[in-house]
């Protein structure tokens, strides 16, 4: 989807484009949220469309994509997944073996911190789901950690997206700019927790 589609759909559908959107998005990693968010943010001040509502409608459709991935997982060996990913579905969602190898080491290195800050990593932020649905991670606190991070992923995105206005795409592209940068930033806070807490245990 090019971005004119995916405005367009949140111009005609509204919340319930909001939700489908970024569902799809974290089943479809190619699809960019920080263009769905940013603009449904700027929509806030040219239609209809409230900030609370639209936090939560992005937040509900973050965790039903999240869901169908971590089923997925519960579904599927790992076999399975890098045969499916090699062959044309693979293609068709732009997805590697390589980015589910990623996502997998990213969550067994960090194991339920992961489900909550992978949501603010690009590419992992989708796939997690998946290795923690193979681990057969707690449903419970996968639901938890998933919501509250999707949430504060949200709220940031949609009001950055509103205070630009429209300059909305310009905001979007220093912010793909800058994703290197992030991913740097939470893997490093992720290491520094992890030896917070095996220096407590010793």
């Amino acid at each position: 989807m090019n971005t004119t589609t995916l405005t367009d759909i949140i111009n005609q559908f509204g919340y319930l484009g909001i939700i489908f959107l970024i569902a799809i998005e974290n089943i479809f990693p190619p699809i960019p949220s920080e263009v769905v968010l940013a603009f449904t943010g700027f929509a806030t001040i040219t239609t209809s469309l409230k900030i609370l509502p639209s936090i939560l409608a992005a937040t509900l459709g973050a965790v039903i994509g999240a869901l169908i991935l971590y089923a997925l997982g519960r579904l599927l060996s790992v076999q399975r997944l890098e045969k499916f990913l090699t062959g044309r579905w693979g293609k068709l969602l732009h997805l590697k073996p390589a980015d589910l190898e990623k996502a997998a080491v990213f969550f067994n290195r960090h194991g339920g911190q992961a489900v909550f800050f992978g949501r603010f990593v690009p590419v992992v932020r989708s796939l997690i789901s998946l290795p923690a649905g193979m681990a057969e991670y707690s449903f419970n606190r996968f639901i938890i950690f998933t919501t509250i991070g999707t949430l504060i992923w949200n709220t940031v995105l949609i009001w950055l997206g509103r205070l630009a206005g429209h300059a909305w795409p310009h905001f979007v592209s220093l912010f793909e700019s800058y994703g290197k940068f992030a991913l740097l930033l939470v893997t490093t806070i992720l290491l520094l927790y992890w030896l917070f807490r095996r220096s407590q245990k010793n």
